[in-house]
């Protein structure tokens, strides 16, 4: 089963969600904004897209910029930053067993179909 770590008000989340529907595939969707992600979770996730974990960072976001843009942060303050800011994860995250991808463009989720 695919999982898919979705914001709504994100259209390419929603157009994720959209090419899984095209293709008849079977996904389970967690609105991390509502089921906010752990540290442990986070870390797991960036393990599976093979990435470092500001690679994940969405860095325009005002949160980001206001409060870390000029530390110099380690990758675990980074992840803390991200299971205190959810907004700051990038989206959507699809996770297909062992593989996994950011969803931008959302393409490239057919990659791990």
């Amino acid at each position: 089963m695919i999982t898919v770590y979705h914001n709504p008000r994100c259209s390419k989340s929603r157009e994720a969600l959209n090419i899984l529907e095209i293709n008849h595939t079977d996904y389970k969707v967690i609105k991390y904004f509502d089921e906010l992600l752990s540290e442990k979770a986070l870390k797991s996730i960036i393990k599976l897209l093979k990435i470092k974990p500001i690679a994940l960072v969405r860095t325009n976001e005002s949160i980001w910029k206001d409060n870390f843009k000029n530390l110099d942060l380690t990758d675990k303050e980074i992840i803390a930053a991200m299971a205190q800011y959810p907004q700051l994860i990038e989206r959507p995250i699809v996770i297909n067993s062992s593989k996994a991808v950011i969803g931008r463009p959302p393409q490239k989720i057919l990659d791990i179909l």
